[in-house]
């Protein structure tokens, strides 16, 4: 959001992006409170126990914005805003998969709470960066997101417990928050945290899909080493060759279907993970290993095509290694997570389809920050 005092409108759109980010921020507290006595009833909690989350979520918020305020005031308040709302949609979507007060709380009271203790500070000053002359208007427009927040989740948070389960209400608020957040960055961060989510699926996959066949399917270690790669790694042969070529043909036309092609990757690639996770034949599930190996291939074969497209030729070194580090420390959180996730669902099977979904929305993001920023980015790096 590159301040342009030359466009009035420019301050206005400003403020539209912040409405709907405060909306979800908003929202984001009021789903708790609305699925409040089924989170208690499911886990088997105390009225104490529910009432701590809350209470150490607003002290934490308490500590942490002082800190929030010092970012947005030392680093550039667009970056703060942005990660913040990210970190703590994630945050949110895991407070959905939360088995016990324990999780809940780090999720739900440190982790979400210390997210958006970043985004108050940054996002009022923001706005008022934009807004001189019509401050208190814009400021009076954007309460109203508040208001409009409160009703919104406090209706849907219910609509969707009732229908679903408790569980969905976090994890589908959550994923509006990071498609909001995707919203508000550049083609580069997009690809990383693309980038994040890709190794953090592929990284428990590999951990796990040996395991899954040996307990699931009585094979020994020889055959679950070979059947879990195998079957997938042979379709991505394939599948990276095609999307190479692919993306050369219409990327020479339109920058952006580089960026499409690994969205699609994404997404189709999720459809596999979905009924991996489904009571099949082991000939279906090396059919979901193959198709899940031939859409991932179309994300890898973009990565650093699109990264050097939208970032300076001297910095791709710097650039690749930062995406890199970023998505292997996210990737290597998969393991513990799914390890636990198996643990207390029962089964690795239970996983998949939550992997399905953080690549549903990843590839989501993609056509949505293709299809708004990486034009723009690219003419920027090459000056055309």
């Amino acid at each position: 959001m590159k301040k342009n005092s030359n466009n009035t409108w420019y301050k206005w759109e400003v403020l539209a992006l912040l409405w709907v980010a405060y909306l979800l921020n908003q929202a984001d507290r009021q789903v708790f409170n609305t699925v409040l006595p089924a989170i208690r009833d499911a886990l088997s909690l105390t009225d104490t126990s529910v009432g701590l989350i809350a209470t150490v979520f607003n002290l934490f918020y308490a500590i942490m914005v002082p800190l929030g305020g010092w970012a947005g005031d030392r680093f550039s308040r667009k970056w703060v805003t942005t990660v913040s709302i990210i970190f703590w949609s994630i945050a949110t979507m895991f407070t959905g998969l939360a088995n016990g007060v324990v999780m809940l709380v780090i999720m739900r009271s440190v982790a979400t709470g210390g997210g958006e203790a970043f985004f108050g500070p940054a996002n009022y000053s923001l706005l008022g960066q934009y807004h001189t002359d019509t401050r208190a208007r814009a400021m009076s427009i954007h309460q109203t997101s508040y208001y409009v927040g409160v009703i919104l989740a406090g209706w849907l948070a219910g609509k969707i417990a009732d229908s679903l389960g408790w569980k969905y209400s976090f994890i589908i608020f959550g994923a509006a928050g990071i498609i909001w957040g995707v919203i508000m960055i550049p083609t580069a961060l997009m690809l990383t945290l693309g980038f994040s989510a890709f190794i953090f699926v592929i990284t428990g996959y590999m951990t796990w899909v040996p395991a899954y066949l040996q307990e699931e399917f009585g094979q020994n270690q020889e055959m679950a080493g070979l059947n879990s790669m195998l079957w997938t790694y042979v379709a991505a042969f394939a599948g990276v060759l095609l999307a190479g070529t692919l993306s050369d043909k219409v990327g020479a036309k339109d920058h952006k279907l580089r960026m499409y092609i690994q969205g699609a990757g994404l997404i189709l690639g999720s459809l596999f993970l979905f009924f991996m996770g489904a009571d099949t034949a082991l000939w279906v599930l090396y059919l979901c290993f193959a198709g899940w190996g031939f859409f991932r291939a179309f994300f890898d074969a973009n990565i650093y095509t699109v990264l050097y497209d939208v970032t300076p030729p001297r910095l791709h070194a710097s650039c690749s290694s930062a995406m890199i580090m970023t998505g292997f420390a996210v990737g290597a959180l998969a393991p513990v997570i799914l390890g636990a996730l198996k643990q207390s669902m029962g089964s690795l099977s239970a996983t998949f389809p939550i992997l399905g979904v953080i690549w549903v929305v990843t590839g989501a993001s993609m056509f949505v920050v293709g299809r708004m920023a990486y034009q723009k980015d690219y003419e920027k790096i090459n000056k055309i």
